[in-house]
């Protein structure tokens, strides 16, 4: 009874989170209600840290992620793909704008907290799992006040990790809506023309694949499709246990690849009629890191933590935003969006994207135009900033501790 009982509160507070992102039209983020719900509950004491446990969500969102990540790779058309050259040279600029910006914060937080800083501000979990180790690890060495600062470091750069999601989604969820409504009225430009011509009305460029050309749909089943993303999934997580590539990075290249060569449909998981409930369960792998927060460890971190975030977003506004470098991609809150990736990480993005093409969208074309183009861009700004190059950076940081 307390399973259910507590996987009622998870899967409530997720639907109240969904309600105030569908009533605002994602003015007020969906993802960004449910994490301050479970926030404030872990603050509190009315929700258990071990909350995911308790309603029995742990274990799926074991497999929700290579689910998820497969899927997304089904999304993606390879003519857009090609064209996310200029993704990767702005998720690099705003990775260095962000490293750039802390370094200046060195006089007034000191430099151990800012090298702690910048790999996770940069990256996720594997940042905050290599600069924490590393600081706790330094201050073990040289003791005395020197060990005080790096372990304050530590806590910081724990502290930093748990909110930059928090934070974080506000203004992406801001630029993907003002984006979505761009490539919505785009696209209906675009069919409006094409009907004048006669033509069909849609806009995509891709040449039909294996699926579309031999009519395959009718043996896609919502359980072929499920065994399908699983077949996938599970190569792609004994690829990752083999290889120093990791898992998601293999899910997304075989979601990629298959959907390329028409070997399984598109939106494999929508059609499966499971992407609401895999996306819910993919929470579990954000919630728990709110529940490491307590007030007591926010105020004497709270000035830095408001320091580092305030002048990172100032820092991007001005040299992504302002500055002519989001012609690179040809949109200012394209451009800002993706810089923001760094911070969220998949499957905050992920959830987010989805939510402003229900909002953006009148029908379930538009909405799977607003997908086709920001789920590629957001892709690879993620898979260049947290998941590759931030750890990259976290080892270069490491030693100078």
């Amino acid at each position: 009874m307390e399973n259910f009982m507590w996987l009622f509160v998870c899967i409530a507070i997720f639907s109240i989170g969904d309600l105030m992102g569908t009533i605002t039209k994602a003015k007020i983020s969906s993802v960004f209600v449910a994490m301050f719900l479970f926030l404030i509950g872990f603050m509190t004491g009315i929700i258990p840290p071990d909350v995911m446990n308790r309603a029995w969500l742990t274990e799926i969102g074991k497999w929700a992620a290579p689910f998820i990540v497969f899927h997304m790779g089904t999304m993606v058309q390879m003519n857009e793909l090609k064209k996310e050259w200029r993704t990767v040279i702005v998720a690099l600029w705003g990775m260095f704008v962000a490293v750039g910006a802390i370094y200046l914060l060195i006089p007034i937080i000191g430099k151990a907290a800012a090298y702690v800083s910048i790999p996770i501000i940069n990256g996720g979990i594997v940042a905050t799992q290599i600069m924490t180790t590393a600081a706790m690890d330094k201050a073990a060495m040289v003791g005395g006040s020197a060990a005080d600062v790096l372990k304050l470091a530590a806590a910081l750069g724990t502290a930093i990790f748990a909110v930059q999601k928090l934070v974080g989604t506000p203004p992406t969820s801001y630029c993907a809506m003002k984006e979505a409504k761009a490539v919505v009225e785009e696209f209906r430009a675009k069919k409006a023309a094409g009907m004048q011509k006669g033509e069909s009305g849609s806009v995509s460029e891709e040449k039909p694949g294996f699926f579309e050309r031999h009519n395959l749909g009718i043996y896609y089943t919502p359980f072929v499709c499920l065994g399908a993303t699983a077949f996938f999934a599970w190569m792609s997580m004994y690829l990752g246990s083999i290889t120093p590539i990791n898992y998601s990075i293999w899910a997304l290249v075989f979601g990629v690849f298959a959907s390329y060569i028409g070997i399984v449909p598109q939106n494999i998981l929508d059609r499966a009629k499971a992407s609401g409930l895999v996306t819910c369960v993919v929470f579990t792998s954000i919630i728990p890191s709110l529940a490491k927060i307590r007030l007591e460890d926010l105020k004497p971190l709270a000035l830095q933590t408001i320091l580092i975030f305030g002048v990172v977003f100032l820092a991007l506004y001005i040299f992504i935003y302002l500055i002519p470098m989001w012609k690179i991609v040809g949109s200012k809150n394209l451009a800002l969006g993706l810089s923001m990736t760094q911070l969220l990480g998949f499957p905050a993005f992920y959830l987010i994207i989805n939510e402003v093409a229900a909002a953006a969208s009148e029908n379930e074309e538009e909405r799977q135009a607003v997908l086709g183009k920001l789920i590629p861009a957001f892709v690879v700004s993620n898979f260049i900033s947290v998941t590759s190059v931030s750890i990259v950076i976290a080892g270069v940081f490491a030693p100078m501790l």
